[in-house]
């Protein structure tokens, strides 16, 4: 007869079966994963705007009640910069009516318009640089672009029907 050691064998092999699965999921959860966002048309890696590379500078928006204020929902900029409105010019970028600095990091982005918006118009929020003294000048505070040369913007539309929170 063979003594009693207190732990069965199977305790051992259940025991090392989920060992084994707990490391397998910590290497997935932890190790598998890139740490740089990922790209679209509206959320861009930085390119020849002075910002680090591979860092990412994004801007995520929804249509806006007409008034005078838009609401960014999230502004991500690796270096200081400013979000800038403008109005449609024949679906382009026209005639800037607001502008409101932001610091790195990712932020939720309040803008002051000097004209108000009109139901059913195009807008389009874009994302400049700041050439450090926080004041925006658009003549040195350029838009940002992405890795691909194109400027971070988002179009967006005033619309009566965009909701309650967006009222600005």
């Amino acid at each position: 007869m063979q003594p009693e050691s207190g732990i069965k064998t199977w305790q051992w092999v259940v025991t090392a079966i989920v060992i084994v699965v707990l490391v397998v999921a910590g290497v997935m959860a932890w190790g598998g994963k890139s740490s740089q966002a990922p790209t679209t048309s509206d959320t861009t890696a930085a390119g020849d705007s002075g910002a680090t590379a591979g860092a990412v500078n994004s801007i995520i928006m929804a249509d806006q009640y007409p008034g005078n204020v838009v609401y960014v929902s999230s502004v991500q900029l690796s270096q200081p910069g400013w979000v800038v409105i403008h109005e449609d010019n024949k679906g382009q970028p026209g005639a800037i009516i607001g502008e409101t600095y932001s610091g790195t990091g990712i932020n939720p982005v309040k803008v002051i318009l000097t004209s108000p918006m009109i139901d059913g118009q195009a807008y389009y929020a874009m994302l400049h640089s700041d050439n450090g003294d926080k004041k925006f000048d658009v003549s040195v505070d350029l838009p940002l672009k992405d890795q691909n040369g194109n400027i971070i913007m988002k179009m967006f539309h005033a619309s009566a029907s965009a909701g309650a929170s967006v009222k600005g």
